[in-house]
């Protein structure tokens, strides 16, 4: 019975949501990430230098 109260609930406060159509989802989408690109280190990469996260490179020398 709790289980069914919870679901009821949930569909309450989902029927009480405004609905936006998916192409003014995807157009308000899309504007956010074109005015956010430029901060995006998946765009634009992060320099070698200011990486923590680069591989450092050692090399091994057996003598």
């Amino acid at each position: 019975i709790s289980q069914a109260r919870k679901a009821v609930e949930q569909l309450k406060m989902e029927a009480c949501m405004d609905r936006v159509k998916v192409s003014q989802a995807a157009a308000d989408l899309l504007a956010y990430c074109e005015a956010h690109m430029r901060e995006d280190p998946l765009i634009i990469p992060v320099p070698a230098s200011e990486n923590p996260f680069r591989e450092k490179k050692f090399f091994c020398t057996i003598l």
